[in-house]
């Protein structure tokens, strides 16, 4: 199978490597940037371009990794073409396409990336869509040499999932550094946090994260959440934060014990 790679970042990166180690021939890169085109191509033992005229039409598989935002404007310039074309959204419905191209849908890794970090796609579920019956079963062709978790998902779903991970991961990357902030602030280390945030990760391993919540919240402990707020009265953005989840835990612990 022949596959090309728009995109040059984290998603397009490791997946990349990971299709390239897994024996899929990768013939082309494509980027807005060419220096970065030519790294990842480079990697992949592919050509290169930052022209979108310039892309090869023969491939069997096109997949898509880029921001959401510039996918219409590059789904407008490329020519049309027989092989299956993907994006690997979480949040753009596979229809994005069906104007354009015969044989189209996801190939959603659900897991964060960062090109630094090494990952093992075995252990990532693969969310995948396609359009047509030719379309899916090559994607799970793919994703099944990849990964040992893969599923259908349509577009609704993929959303509502999508949505999930923002909550479990990126926000709560964001309170891992409100933490940092706060801890710096006073002459302690995040290393003091660490092992916290490991055993909570742990824990929902085990149990579901409903059954795990611990702290002032849901012990509907006031006289803590009311000296944190008290402490924390010249960081009104954090205040409020803090108030807003503090209520929200109280009122699901009530509502749930």
């Amino acid at each position: 199978m022949k596959i090309v790679i728009l995109g040059s970042g984290n998603v397009a990166t490791l997946l990349g490597a990971s299709l390239s180690k897994a024996g899929y021939n990768i013939i082309q890169v494509w980027s807005r940037n060419l220096e970065h085109a030519k790294a990842l191509a480079n990697l992949l033992h592919a050509q290169f371009t930052d022209d979108i005229d310039q892309m090869v039409d023969s491939a069997d598989l096109y997949i898509l990794s880029v921001n959401d935002d510039a996918l219409p404007s590059i789904i407008s310039k490329m020519k049309p073409v027989n092989g299956t074309v993907v994006h690997t959204s979480g949040s753009t419905s596979m229809d994005i396409f069906q104007d354009k191209f015969s044989h189209y849908g996801v190939f959603y890794p659900f897991q964060t990336l960062s090109a630094e970090k090494e990952i093992d796609f075995k252990k990532i579920p693969i969310l995948l869509e396609g359009s047509d019956s030719k379309s899916i079963s090559a994607l799970k062709s793919v994703a099944k040499s990849l990964s040992d978790n893969v599923q259908e998902c349509d577009s609704d779903r993929r959303q509502i999932l999508h949505i999930a991970a923002i909550f479990a991961c990126n926000f709560t990357n964001y309170f891992y550094t409100i933490s940092q902030k706060l801890l710096e602030e006073n002459g302690l280390a995040f290393d003091l946090v660490r092992p916290l945030i490991l055993e909570t990760a742990l824990k929902v391993q085990e149990i579901l994260p409903d059954r795990a919540q611990t702290g002032p919240a849901v012990r509907n402990d006031l006289s803590i959440i009311n000296s944190h707020l008290k402490q924390l009265e010249g960081k009104p953005e954090l205040s409020a934060i803090y108030r807003l989840l503090s209520d929200q835990i109280i009122k699901f612990s009530k509502k749930h014990s």
